[in-house]
């Protein structure tokens, strides 16, 4: 019988999982599934309403894609392994037994995953950060309002009869391993990018009562959790054993499937959120501005810098949906991407920061917001939207400018996901900013691929990384190489947006208009 590996993808509005081949290295089934409550953002499931700025999901919608996943590729098949890549920071309360608070106390909105995107927890974050202290030295000093602590610290303080029922808190993924496993293992990724874990120190004391017993020291990536449980193999009819891998980062997870697996690569996720990352071999040296680092967080043996981008496939879906160019999303998009490859680098005269969810490089906070700059009455909605497609690019040209005038000596840049592939204004004009050639693997379904290859690290089914990426990982890729004409215009463009980067009166100015 033939023997196969699975992974999941879970990512902010659905789950994808795809089936490989251990003997051929091919991907043979894959599937999606919608969340069932998408993401709340308004009201909770009984209509409870929220305020601004949340964004909460329902963990059993976790379950219920896991469920209907599994089911559809692994029925009758022989998988030796599963992986498991969640976007991050999206963090529960739960029992001691997993059990997560929503089901418990389904009118609170504390009760609720806090999906990464959740910005109300940034008066948390400044706090916390206030604290100072060494943990700090490899987050350039500073802690998200997207991640962990922060929003423990806000349902502490703004829901203390939810913190005392809270056994556990807990990331998304990490919390989906323990429900197929029946094992709490945590991995490292989310514990040391999100949460701030450090190998002797452990977790920091930022001050919330009874941190340290809701949390548990995490796994390097690529380890075991543990096995799938027979319920689960009954219930998806999957013949085991199967074991499954500790979760990892959705943006991090990729790696290795994109052969983005030694030093020197620079690395882009471009999905809802974009996610950054530079890989290194030698002792941490964090330029300024960007995100983190940790080693055996990402890839084995290797440290992994983060940066990223709040919004960035987002960015242009709000664009769209809210200045329709067609009767479909698919169609706007397309008419969209048409007409603005038809208008040169800078010719729309507009200047726009890409800070449409807050803004991750350089300033952590999700208190800020997009802007543009130079709308006349000769602007059009398509010379708006190739404005947006230029904002993201200059945001990860900031993050690449970061690391190399910290030292950092950029080999290749690798860029994947659905965007990197379809959208080919999106791609080029990426390469036009940075003024230099972009690989883009040609791989379907890349994360849950990268999850795949993690599930059979742990399982020993190859025997690292390398040899992972090079069994299942992408075969073939194309260069995309830039216009060095548009590089010049976009350079001048580019000093002018580090300049409304820095500015603190624009920030002031934005942080007061959250606050009318």
């Amino acid at each position: 019988m033939n023997e196969y590996i699975i992974g999941l993808d879970y990512g902010s509005a659905s789950a994808r999982g795809v089936l490989l081949d251990i003997a051929t290295g091919q991907e043979v089934a894959s599937h999606v599934h919608d969340y069932r409550h998408g993401t709340l953002t308004k009201s909770l499931p009984d209509g409870t309403p929220l305020p601004r700025s949340w964004a909460l999901q329902v963990a059993d919608d976790y379950l219920a894609a896991a469920r209907d996943i599994l089911g559809r590729i692994g029925n009758g098949k022989r998988v030796r392994s599963i992986g498991l890549g969640f976007t991050a920071s999206s963090p529960l309360p739960c029992r001691a037994d997993g059990t997560p608070l929503d089901r418990i106390a389904p009118h609170a909105p504390h009760a609720y995953v806090k999906l990464w995107k959740h910005g109300a927890a940034q008066p948390q974050a400044e706090r916390i950060s206030a604290m100072g202290g060494p943990w700090l030295d490899n987050f350039n000093g500073k802690v998200s309002g997207e991640w962990l602590m922060a929003k423990a610290a806000q349902i502490a303080e703004e829901a203390p009869d939810i913190w005392a029922q809270t056994d556990r808190f807990i990331e998304g993924g990490d919390w989906l391993v323990w429900q197929l496993t029946g094992v709490q293992a945590r991995g490292l990724g989310f514990a040391a990018y999100k949460a701030q874990f450090q190998d002797g120190r452990g977790y920091p004391d930022v001050g919330i009562p009874g941190m340290a017993a809701r949390l548990t020291d995490p796994l390097p990536v690529g380890s075991p959790a543990g096995d799938l449980t027979d319920e689960w193999l009954a219930d998806a009819g999957i013949i085991g054993p199967c074991t499954v891998a500790v979760a990892v980062i959705d943006s991090h997870v990729v790696l290795p499937a994109v052969g983005a697996a030694s030093a020197g690569t620079f690395v882009a996720a471009l999905g809802t959120s974009a996610g950054a990352m530079m890989i290194d071999d030698q002792p941490p040296r964090l330029p300024k501005g960007i995100e983190g680092v940790a080693f055996n967080g990402a890839l084995r043996d290797l440290w992994c810098y983060e940066a990223g981008q709040a919004s960035f496939g987002d960015t242009l879906a709000w664009f769209v949906e809210a200045f329709p160019n067609g009767s479909t999303p698919a169609e706007s998009f397309a008419n969209y991407e048409a007409e603005a490859r038809q208008i040169p680098a800078g010719a729309n005269r507009l200047l726009a920061l890409d800070w449409w969810n807050g803004n991750r490089v350089p300033h952590a906070r999700s208190d800020l917001s997009g802007m543009i700059l130079g709308l006349n009455m000769q602007t059009t909605s398509v010379d708006v939207y190739r404005a947006l497609i230029e904002a993201l690019c200059y945001g990860m040209r900031l993050m690449h400018d970061l690391f190399a005038d910290g030292g950092f000596e950029i080999g290749q840049v690798i860029m994947t996901s659905g965007l990197a592939s379809r959208n080919a204004l999106l791609i080029q004009t990426m390469a036009d900013v940075l003024g230099r050639e972009i690989i883009v693997p040609e791989i379907a379904n890349a994360t849950a691929v990268g999850a795949a290859i993690h599930g059979a690290v742990a399982s020993a089914i190859v025997s690292d990384y390398a040899d992972g990426a090079a069994r299942f990982g992408a075969r073939s890729s194309r260069k995309v190489t830039p216009d060095m004409t548009a590089h010049a215009t976009y350079d001048q463009l580019f000093q002018s947006y580090r300049a409304l980067v820095a500015d603190p009166v624009l920030q002031g100015t934005m942080r007061k208009l959250r606050e009318i």
